[in-house]
């Protein structure tokens, strides 16, 4: 059995072919869609935050929102750039959300992906300390992030408070039990990987990472996987790790679906560079009769490793066409390869 979700851009442009104009339609339909998802069956609703662009970019209103009308979908994102983040503040807007949805919030964080403006933290009033990365910065601000998670006080109380105080240290509020065990970094490298593990969070592998062998992409990321799991069995957790991995597949069974992604059949991994020095290995896409996906997809090593699947979805199509190829996938293609 594998836990399958969709992971959402949240893309919107005034295009005569988009179903989302606005960032009002991205928001909505994001909604409606985690909705309609619950009642197919799908597992997960997560969403990517991207600042200073026509994408989704402030994500505790929308996962609220999406709490508040499903019971049973797990909500997350994948991933907030930590660099961005006041880590209390956020402790705070996670908490209140993990509450609402009565503690389905898988939440992914990580350093962040390349972005639209030069060091678009900075215009958020943060910068790295002395002899600092941007890069270590946002790890930083995610152990932070974690530490403030365990409710443990911290803040010396006020003697003249406008109510009272419990006694000893202040820790912040709302507090919801169990979210730090439901934290997800986002690894581009082995490297980080490792750290993920060793600092109890699960892991979240994309559609890319940075190319540290040549090899293929699944085979990289598995063994990118693997390290991990070996890392957080190396620490001592108590408690199992997770694994989503992100890949892009449509099952092709009617002429729209030839028509949007047909093009998509045979494409291979690419390498590019994500940043300046950093070379990146990108995934390959899935397109193709539901028979044949299941013999592509069954020889793809890192889906194997991983326990969730996030499917990207092209948002700006719209929910119904969504809906339509989550359900393709489920109903045609995972009880072929034993996920359903």
């Amino acid at each position: 059995m594998k836990k399958i979700g969709f992971l959402s851009f949240g893309h919107w442009s005034n295009h005569p072919a988009y179903n989302t104009r606005t960032a009002g339609d991205t928001l909505l339909q994001s909604i409606d869609l985690a909705v309609a998802a619950e009642e197919i069956g799908v597992d997960g609703a997560y969403f990517r935050v991207h600042h200073f662009a026509s994408q989704l970019a402030s994500p505790f209103p929308l996962l609220s929102a999406i709490g508040a009308k499903t019971s049973k979908i797990e909500i997350g994102t994948g991933v907030i750039d930590m660099r961005y983040e006041n880590p209390l503040y956020m402790v705070e807007d996670a908490g209140a959300a993990d509450l609402i949805s009565e503690g389905r919030l898988q939440l992914g964080i990580s350093r962040g992906s390349p972005e639209q403006v030069i060091d678009g933290w900075r215009y958020f009033g943060y910068a790295p300390q002395e002899g600092e990365t941007d890069a270590e910065m946002g790890r930083r601000k995610a152990l932070e992030f974690l530490d403030r998670l365990s409710g443990e006080g911290f803040a010396e109380p006020n003697p003249y408070p406008m109510f009272p105080n419990p006694p000893g240290l202040l820790h912040l509020e709302p507090h919801s039990e169990g979210l730090r065990e439901r934290i997800w970094w986002g690894a581009a490298s082995n490297a980080t990987a490792v750290w993920a593990a060793e600092n109890a969070m699960h892991l979240q592998s994309s559609t890319l990472k940075f190319d540290e062998s040549g090899k293929p992409f699944h085979v990289q990321q598995a063994e990118q996987i693997r390290l991990y799991k070996e890392a957080w069995k190396n620490a001592g957790h108590e408690r199992e790790p997770r694994v989503s991995v992100s890949r892009s597949i449509f099952a092709l069974v009617n002429d729209q679906d030839r028509r949007f992604f047909g093009q998509e059949a045979n494409r291979t991994d690419h390498f590019g560079m994500i940043e300046p020095g950093k070379n990146a290995i990108f995934g390959r896409s899935y397109a193709a009769e539901p028979d044949q996906l299941i013999k592509e997809l069954a020889e793809d090593e890192a889906i194997q490793e991983a326990d969730t699947l996030l499917l990207t979805i092209p948002n700006t199509l719209g929910v119904d066409y969504n809906v339509h190829v989550l359900s393709s996938v489920i109903e045609h293609v995972a009880p072929g390869l034993g996920w359903r």
